[in-house]
């Protein structure tokens, strides 16, 4: 078997003037992932549930799988996963479509509460009160204090987050969650075709590296932020977001409910702080 790439040349039509000319394109490569997971039910016995289906860009879809479970409080820990695989027994052609997460035994899944909280989360936009409460539900607390970072070293992040997504360079398609610390170092990157998916990729590979929680790093997103890329952040403990896009009203409320610095619109000098701005250390006065 054959992994899938994350890029496919197709060809084209370059419309210059009044002239078309034929051309061979780099595209992003697009394609469903369904997340199973297989655990022991009340009875002791092995059981397995599909949980999600998600479009994705085909590459570190072990991280993507782990990043999403544990963003959706499914797991809590590294050691709560005894096995990751691709569904060989799937039709030829989704071999690396279909992703299998085995439990250990002993670890507790409620299918019912999992239906709920994806209920809670879809709801989002009509109802953000309710969703702040289900959050605060599964044990979210507020973000600690500590970590700090200046205008300065918060202005050239973008440009180095733009460097480093070499699928990006190729086809222009693709969005990019990274992680940065206090001085600006880039710790990791992520590139998907999808906002939410690139942040699970790049939590999923910090949790089966063992490196959760992220309170002393940042979080930067080539998108927007919206409200499930807060709920993310906020499970592995982010306490700095910051993207290159708007953030939602709704993720502006659940990250002032947890005490999380939330920036948008970060592009050069000037950014907006919309939550905790103590977290950004200027020499600047608040001008009234």
């Amino acid at each position: 078997m054959t992994p899938r790439r994350s890029t496919a040349k197709v060809d084209l039509l370059k419309a210059n003037g009044t002239s078309l000319k034929p051309q061979r394109d780099l595209v992003a490569v697009e394609e469903p992932l369904e997340i199973r997971l297989d655990y022991e039910d009340a009875c002791g016995h092995r059981a397995e549930q599909s949980i999600s289906i998600t479009m994705r860009t085909p590459g570190e879809d072990f991280e993507l799988a782990v990043g999403f479970l544990f963003s959706e409080g499914i797991i809590q820990k590294r050691s709560q996963v005894e096995q990751i695989s691709y569904c060989v027994g799937a039709e030829k052609d989704q071999h690396y479509n279909v992703v299998t997460v085995a439990l250990r035994p002993g670890v507790v899944f409620d299918a019912d509460r999992l239906q709920r909280h994806f209920y809670s989360t879809s709801s989002c936009g009509v109802c953000g009160k309710a969703s702040l409460e289900a959050i605060s539900m599964q044990g979210c607390e507020s973000l600690p204090e500590g970590l700090t970072i200046s205008p300065e070293k918060l202005s050239a992040l973008p440009e180095r987050l733009r460097q480093a997504q070499a699928v990006f360079d190729k086809t222009g398609g693709l969005h990019a969650a990274a992680l940065f610390d206090s001085p600006g170092n880039l710790l990791s990157l992520h590139e998907d075709v999808g906002r939410h998916n690139a942040v699970d990729k790049l939590i999923g590979a910090e949790l089966l590296a063992n490196k959760l929680p992220f309170d002393r790093v940042m979080m930067l997103v080539s998108g927007r932020a919206g409200f499930e890329i807060i709920q993310k952040a906020l499970a592995a403990r982010i306490s700095v977001v910051a993207s290159v896009g708007a953030p939602s009203s709704l993720a502006v409320d659940l990250a002032r409910e947890f005490n999380m610095t939330l920036i948008g619109f970060l592009r050069g000098e000037t950014f907006n702080i919309y939550s905790a701005p103590q977290r950004i250390i200027s020499t600047v006065p608040v001008v009234a």
